[in-house]
């Protein structure tokens, strides 16, 4: 489909979903969004829903300003995923093993490794750039400067919520690895952080809404949070490459006979902001709950624990911005699942994949999210399919 225009204060709301369906809060924070005299373009994308600062699966464009709650607080969230050597045939029937070492070797939830994961020592993981990277951390926020052990160890770790490692088959049967996570515990520091700082501003004051608070260029302060928001963008990507590995390891040693090979990696981040120019203006766009789709750009489109995933490539849509969804998008909040579905609901939801199926994951169950295939549907005219995968293992946090 092609989008649809809806009013906005100062720009026009341009939607990949139906207006009708999306809820009304939702709805109220694109308003609030278009409000913004920075603001150059608003974005909205199939998986839109509620989310806290801004709506997630949006996609919004300012000239000179950013707002740290519209990336959110898992800063540089994303995903990562690679085909591998291995077939459907290659896998046992019962992968209870493959998903119990994986738990063994990426911490989850709250969890960190014993001591920093050294990078040199995992097979095909680039080295370059890592000690600049970890001595750029002296210039970071001085409010978060205490988590530097946490952060060395969190690097390579999962986390909770929505994030998950999962080993896949394709239509064609190829198996692959894919994974989703974030900036961990030192992104939403550091986000709560700048968050805080920019409501203090005098010029955010008479805003509708706090959560837009924004940082304005040739400032100290949007100089402050851009450097620490690049930064935990970096560290994202880092821990996704780290996480990568460490899986690429488990599939070594469990398929040996096989020598299991890997294609090159695709990753994507999908809370972040990027310096883009459109017509001829020099923009940042935030993309919260969304990806990068410029023209002939791989990227990842996950669906629920229970149902399929896609690797995707872009068509270069500058009326989205070069946008797509970053996911299925939640039709209902996680309390409302865990009212409304029990531990039965979940296991016939996700039968077939070897997963957690304890209370604990309830409110990941699919029946919680938007149907991915008519997600996919709603925005051809921003990718297009290169493979459909469904989740064989699925490790959630």
């Amino acid at each position: 489909m092609s989008y649809t225009e809806v009013a906005g204060a100062r720009v026009p709301i341009r939607m990949w979903a139906d207006p009708a369906t999306v809820e009304g809060v939702a709805m109220q924070q694109l308003r609030n969004v278009s409000t913004l005299p920075w603001i150059k373009g608003l974005a909205v994308m199939p998986d839109v829903h509620y989310g806290k600062g801004a709506t997630v699966g949006s996609v919004i464009a300012m000239h000179g300003a950013v707002c740290p709650a519209a990336v959110g607080v898992d800063i540089g969230c994303g995903m990562s995923a690679v085909k591998t050597s291995l077939t459907d045939r290659d896998l046992p029937d019962d992968l209870s093993r493959v998903r119990s070492k994986i738990e063994e070797t990426i911490p989850v939830g709250r969890g960190m490794h014993d001591s920093p994961v050294d990078p040199g020592r995992l097979y095909g993981l680039e080295t370059a750039g890592w000690d600049d990277f970890w001595s750029r951390f002296d210039g970071i926020a001085d409010a978060v400067k205490f988590r530097l052990e946490r952060a060395t160890k969190q690097m390579g770790t999962l986390g909770g919520g929505n994030h998950f490692v999962e080993l896949c088959v394709d239509d064609q049967g190829a198996v692959w690895l894919m994974l989703h996570s974030g900036s961990r515990n030192i992104g939403k520091e550091l986000a709560e952080y700048h968050i805080g700082q920019a409501q203090k501003l005098p010029h955010n004051q008479g805003l509708v809404d706090r959560d837009l608070a924004v940082f304005i260029a040739d400032t100290p302060q949007m100089a402050a949070y851009r450097n620490d928001l690049f930064w935990a963008q970096e560290y994202a990507k880092k821990n996704r490459s780290v996480m990568m590995a460490l899986f690429q390891e488990v599939l070594r040693r469990e398929f040996r006979k096989a020598r299991v090979t890997f294609d090159d990696i695709i990753s994507c981040h999908h809370n972040y902001v990027a310096e883009e120019q459109y017509d001829g203006m020099d923009l940042l766009v935030t993309r919260k709950g969304a990806i990068r789709a410029g023209a002939g750009e791989y990227g990842i489109i996950p669906g629920s624990m229970g149902t399929g995933s896609y690797i995707v490539k872009g068509l270069g849509n500058a009326a989205s911005f070069n946008s797509a969804s970053h996911g299925a998008g939640r039709k209902m909040s996680r309390n409302a699942a865990k009212k409304r579905f029990s531990t039965q609901d979940l296991e016939e939801q996700t039968r077939g994949v070897e997963c957690r199926k304890d209370a604990g994951v309830v409110d990941e169950i699919p029946g919680a999210y938007k149907p991915i295939e008519k997600v996919i549907e709603q925005q051809r005219d921003l990718v297009e399919v290169v493979a459909k995968l469904k989740q064989v293992v699925c490790v959630k946090g």
